[in-house]
């Protein structure tokens, strides 16, 4: 018999939203994080929160929600500000977050002379190299195709 003839379907209810869950709402609704003003907020509200042994159910839900959106735009916002790089600067980046020298980079790409050419702008990178970069880093390969300034 087809579900149609059945008649509606059962659902489970969701538990309802708690008061201290709903005014932590009310003071900073959870949506996508859309500028540095809201940014700063929500990292403020995060501050008072994130730490604590003594929240609630519903604070712990908020704070989790909140948080999922604050690394969502970070990671937005640091993408962006990635592809404004060239691709040697966006590997440098990378390479410092990772407190990597060239000797680490050299084990990666293959030998340590082919880091130090790309690092000094001597050779470009292949789709090879593209190919490794972007499995250690785990970033988008295309961080590190060279692009002119219309294309950006």
């Amino acid at each position: 018999m087809n579900a149609a003839r059945e008649g509606p379907q059962q659902r489970t209810a969701s538990p309802a939203a708690s008061d201290d869950y709903l005014e932590l709402v009310r003071r900073f609704p959870l949506r996508p994080i859309r500028s540095e003003a809201e940014m700063h907020e929500a990292g403020e509200l995060l501050d008072r929160y994130v730490g604590r042994d003594d929240l609630t159910p519903g604070q712990r839900d908020y704070v989790a929600a909140l948080a999922h959106f604050v690394h969502e735009h970070e990671r937005q916002t640091l993408r962006s500000e990635l592809r404004r790089l060239k691709p040697v600067e966006v590997l440098k980046h990378l390479m410092a977050e990772n407190r990597m020298n060239t000797r680490d980079l050299g084990a990666i790409l293959g030998s340590r002379g082919l880091a130090s050419e790309v690092l000094n702008g001597k050779r470009g990178l292949s789709k090879t190299l593209i190919v490794k970069l972007s499995r250690r880093f785990r970033v988008d390969p295309t961080l590190f195709l060279e692009v002119t300034e219309e294309e950006r």
